[in-house]
């Protein structure tokens, strides 16, 4: 009977993107590999636990990512496995469900597959979007994962004050965008830095950083902070690591604080930049604290609605790098480290969803 239903069942084709092998260098495009996955019926199992199936729309891609394809163990979410579908965070369609809450027709946002068809077999780590008047692709971003991680560090990590001096590495980001908006809503003086002039004009000119740089054409980086914080910094949310941390070290106020999100400066070196100036921390009572934005899932709920509210009063605006088609979704991801893209990196699997798009 099983085999009959599954033979019933509406068929799709599914092309999916792979991990070739676990890596130990910066990623390249063909680390990843776009197969046919052949057909598969558009029904969950009968027989199966209660599951989801999705059609993929958007794809996340994330800094985070690249840690998930080295064999290691000892991180906080465990690696892909080489010949098997690379994850990430997505919005999809639901096609079939037999959990529920969820039906055919909904969209959801949650963990899927770099595929066209994922069958999500933990459907309780999915969230239904209820926007309807924002933007789909947005839920990776601004209501998303790197949406909260920048309202979380910011707000529980930080401790911001009105008033306080805050500077951003890696601003236009998916994350640091975000952060500098929140920061001059709170009343916060507020300078980021990014690698072209693009970026730093967008820094000042649509997301109303009160200063921006660019950190390539700065040949010392502590005295470029220096002439942009003459008084120091109170707040650092670190993206970048390596040099431009040494630099903000030195250029810390007393009892500052740093929110340590990534260091993407140091993703796939073989022999990551050593911390010289670490000895600020003593005299100027700086603490510096990583985190990880599934370890504050109880301020999700206030975020949504602050965050939507804001997006609709038009106090914070968001900007995402649209990739179109899985084929494209390699590409998408290799350049994230080398700052190709401006803004949120999102991946648009389904053409007739492009029109979402920012």
């Amino acid at each position: 009977m099983e085999q009959a239903a599954a033979a019933a069942a509406p068929m799709a084709r599914n092309r999916k993107v792979v991990l070739r092998e676990y890596i130990n260098w910066a990623p390249r495009e063909d680390d990843m590999v776009l197969v046919d996955g052949g057909e598969v019926p558009l029904r969950v199992p009968e027989g199966s636990p209660p599951a989801v199936l999705v059609k993929n729309l958007y794809l996340s891609c994330d800094p985070y990512m690249r840690g998930r394809m080295r064999d290691f163990q000892g991180s906080y979410i465990p690696p892909f496995k080489p010949g098997s579908v690379i994850e990430g965070l997505g919005v999809g369609k639901v096609v079939d469900s037999t959990h529920p809450g969820f039906s055919t027709g909904d969209i959801v946002s949650g963990m899927t597959g770099w595929e066209e068809y994922s069958l999500i077999d933990r459907p309780e780590q999915l969230n239904k979007i209820q926007q309807s008047d924002i933007p789909l692709s947005y839920h990776l971003g601004l209501l998303g994962m790197p949406g909260f991680t920048a309202y979380a560090g910011f707000y529980e990590i930080c401790s911001p004050k009105k008033g306080e001096l805050v500077f951003v590495s890696a601003a236009s980001g998916a994350v640091g965008q975000i952060v500098g908006q929140l920061a001059k809503l709170h009343g916060c003086y507020v300078v980021g830095s990014a690698g072209t002039n693009q970026k730093v004009e967008l820094l000042k000119n649509k997301f109303g950083f009160d200063a921006a740089f660019n950190y390539k054409e700065e040949p010392d980086l502590t005295a470029a902070l220096k002439r942009y914080f003459p008084e120091g910094i109170d707040i650092y949310f670190e993206n970048v690591g390596g040099q431009m941390l040494d630099a903000v070290l030195l250029n810390m106020r007393t009892h500052g604080r740093i929110a340590v999100c990534g260091m993407v400066s140091q993703h796939g070196l073989t022999d990551p930049v050593g911390v010289h100036n670490i000895y600020c921390l003593v005299p100027k009572r700086i603490r510096m604290q990583g985190f990880i934005q599934s370890d504050h899932l109880h301020m999700f709920p206030q975020f949504l609605s602050d965050m939507a509210k804001h997006y609709r009063d038009g106090k914070i605006v968001y900007v995402e790098d649209m990739s179109i088609g899985l084929e494209n979704a390699p590409a998408a991801f290799v350049g994230l480290f080398s700052g190709k893209n401006v803004g949120k990196q999102v991946v648009c699997v389904s053409h007739e969803w492009a029109s979402y798009t920012s």
